[in-house]
């Protein structure tokens, strides 16, 4: 675990209230349940890693920015409205007195190697304390080599390290007829690694959107893939708001609840 974890949850009970049950400081703010339709059980949600940039931006000025870059960015869901609206909204009312601010430059359709330099643009100019990088389809669709592909992420993350901001990646977009394209799932798998080797957190927006596609095929309600990424945006920002205050307070691995068997 992080050696900062002790000293960030001092702070934060200093930030947003220190008259909270010593429980709460411990386990950190309570969070309304999943959306049932967000529920994907055996999912591989989300993974946890540190994020000091984020730490030190709600220790010094409570308030942290974001630059928002990749097709998701520019999505929304069935709840209408923006998806990174649902971001800040949820981390605002999960921790009380916290200014979010998120820079959305999202390009649909924009390739791994051109968001990069973009990022190191919208850095200087934006301040960011994260960058939420949604990242592989475009890649994957155009036939961009995965190894190259994986570079280009790790040169990024480190850049962004060496910078003092954190990076969350969100991986690609499911659809069910790419579910066996063997370049298609190189470049996930790539996402998936690099994640892993340069220790930063992850969003399975893959691994979730298939689980919910299987749910509601048994369930005899299959969705359209247009319906289904609607519903995707809804719940990638409650995974994305939920894993960043996972994060922050060190606890284990986000794993959605199991869905209630279906009784008709």
């Amino acid at each position: 675990m992080n050696s900062s974890f002790p000293i960030l949850v001092v702070l934060l009970a200093l930030l947003f209230g220190a008259s909270a049950p010593r429980a709460a400081e411990e386990s950190g703010p309570a969070m309304a349940p999943i959306p049932p339709e967000c529920v994907a059980p055996g999912a591989d949600v989300a993974t946890i890693a540190p994020l000091p940039a984020i730490a030190r931006a709600l220790s010094e000025r409570k308030k942290v920015v974001a630059l928002a870059i990749g097709g998701s960015a520019v999505g929304s869901g069935r709840r209408g409205g923006d998806y990174y609206a649902l971001v800040e909204t949820f981390l605002e009312q999960t921790f009380k007195g916290l200014d979010v601010t998120i820079v959305q430059r999202g390009v649909s359709g924009e390739l791994a190697r051109d968001a990069a330099e973009r990022i190191k643009l919208e850095t200087a100019r934006s301040g960011p304390d994260v960058v939420f990088w949604q990242v592989g389809t475009a890649d994957a669709l155009a036939g961009v080599d995965p190894e190259e592909f994986g570079e280009t992420l790790r040169d990024t993350i480190r850049w962004l390290r060496e910078h003092d901001v954190d990076t969350v990646l969100i991986g690609l977009h499911y659809s069910r007829a790419l579910a066996r394209d063997p370049h298609y799932q190189a470049v996930r798998g790539k996402v998936v690694d690099v994640a892993k080797t340069e220790n930063v957190l992850r969003i399975s927006r893959y691994e979730v959107m298939e689980t919910l596609a299987k749910i509601q095929k048994s369930g005899r309600q299959p969705e359209t893939d247009a319906e289904l990424t609607a519903t995707s945006y809804d719940c990638m920002a409650e995974y994305l708001a939920r894993s960043l205050a996972t994060g922050i307070f060190g606890r284990a691995k986000i794993t959605p609840p199991a869905r209630t068997p279906d009784k008709r």
